[in-house]
């Protein structure tokens, strides 16, 4: 797994406090009114706000979208290489869509997964009880993303199964993976044949394409069950549990045969004229021993299937919880997060314009970030690490804040709209006109 890429925006080290603004818009404006510092002239101008502040961002990440879909052309597993028409070096392209993509997880307030946090994952117990094996030397690129967390209890079985215990364990909220697959070594054939392959429910992915999967609820310790093509292992225990018995059980039978092995060897040379005696007693000590051989042959099948019995109920746990908490793929997932990002956009830059607007003066870019920090606390009752950088950015783009000697205040809700007004002819091309 590469390193996290810069994005725009630092990301938190492991430990801190989520971006992730849960509230719906309607709740945000409702209860922002609710406060009561807004007398009816400004609250019909404050919806007026949010509407086109809305309606700004929505095109601009329309264009965020069509940017995602058209870039992810030459890397979606579904289309065939031969579409692209002549051959073309594509590292820009790859970069430009790993750039794009991170940018836009980076808006919705995902967070990327760092070594430290993978390390520290597969150390503890996971949900999912099996010993799996995940190739990520076979790709390209591998990168993580996660947004919000809680804390669940859920309950592990303890002394081989015969009692169960709490457990305590990470879970986040959602979860997004990247995977892109090695684009050398591979002939235009050879991609149209994995192409196949994947429409025919094959695992192979074609080489060069880079797969994007977006789940929810996964508990830290299952991160690695999210990888492509991971392979279920058995683990020591399962050779144990299976092994024993296999042995216990066959070592008898071995030690019937090698007493009659002989004489069904004897009675196989007379048949092939290599020897010229045969008794009655050695027919039936021959019967005896085949006996024996069929009856180690049967074991031996009783065996291997017991094997892979379990590698299946392995497989099926590991298939179970992941199915089941998979939200989208590949390019499915790009309208999904572009709404998130707009989203959480939208949620940033309206607290922190309210924050200046509801001040009595102009105040340090830190006394705006705590105060609303203190009013996130108020509507959703948790601690939040508010991106204040970035809405400053954006209110400063739709030039909505005022600043004097480094102080911040904000442009006056009878101005606001028109400046808004003058944004969005701008992105039409009409002009101030």
């Amino acid at each position: 797994m590469d390193a996290p890429a810069e994005a725009g925006r630092e990301s938190p080290a492991l430990g801190q406090r989520d971006r992730v603004i849960s509230l719906r818009k309607s709740d945000i404006i409702d209860g922002l009114i609710a406060e009561g510092r807004l007398d009816d002239a400004d609250q019909t101008r404050f919806r007026q706000l949010a509407r086109m502040l809305g309606a700004i961002l929505h095109y601009e990440y329309l264009e965020e979208l069509d940017r995602l879909r058209e870039t992810y052309f030459y890397f979606d597993p579904e289309v065939d290489p031969h579409e692209f028409g002549s051959a073309k070096d594509l590292s820009a392209a790859y970069q430009e869509l790993s750039d794009e993509f991170v940018r836009v997880l980076t808006d919705a307030n995902f967070i990327e997964v760092s070594h430290a946090e993978i390390t520290k994952a597969f150390s503890e117990r996971a949900r999912v009880r099996v010993k799996i094996k995940a190739p990520i030397e076979d790709y390209r690129d591998v990168r993580m993303f996660r947004r919000g967390h809680h804390t669940e209890t859920i309950e592990v079985a303890a002394w081989f199964g015969l009692r169960r215990r709490p457990l305590e364990t990470m879970v986040y909220d959602d979860v997004v993976l990247m995977v892109a697959t090695k684009p050398n070594g591979i002939t235009p054939d050879d991609a149209r044949r994995a192409l196949s392959s994947a429409r025919r429910g094959g695992q192979k992915v074609r080489s060069g394409a880079v797969l994007f999967k977006y789940f929810r609820h996964i508990a830290r310790a299952d991160l690695k069950a999210l990888f492509p093509n991971v392979r279920v292992v058995r683990s020591l225990i399962d050779h144990l549990m299976l092994g024993v018995p296999a042995i216990l059980g066959g070592v008898p039978i071995l030690i019937k045969l090698a007493s009659t092995m002989t004489v069904l060897f004897l009675v196989a040379g007379f048949y092939l004229g290599l020897s010229g005696t045969m008794h009655d007693k050695d027919m039936e000590q021959a019967l005896a021993a085949l006996s024996g051989l069929l009856a180690l042959g049967a074991f031996l099948l009783r065996q291997w299937g017991n094997f892979h019995r379990q590698s299946l109920v392995h497989q099926k746990q590991l298939t179970d919880n992941v199915y089941y908490r998979n939200v989208n793929n590949n390019s499915g997932i790009f309208t999904y997060l572009i709404g998130e990002a707009e989203d959480q956009d939208w949620k940033e830059v309206l607290l922190a314009y309210y924050g200046l607007l509801t001040e009595v003066g102009p105040v340090t870019r830190e006394v705006l970030d705590a105060r609303i920090e203190e009013l996130l606390v108020r509507m959703i009752g948790s601690s939040a690490d508010f991106d204040i950088d970035h809405a400053l950015s954006r209110l400063r783009q739709y030039d909505l804040v005022i600043e004097v000697d480094g102080r911040l205040a904000a442009v006056p809700l009878s101005d606001a709209p028109g400046r808004l007004d003058r944004e969005w002819k701008g992105l039409l091309g009409l002009g101030a006109a």
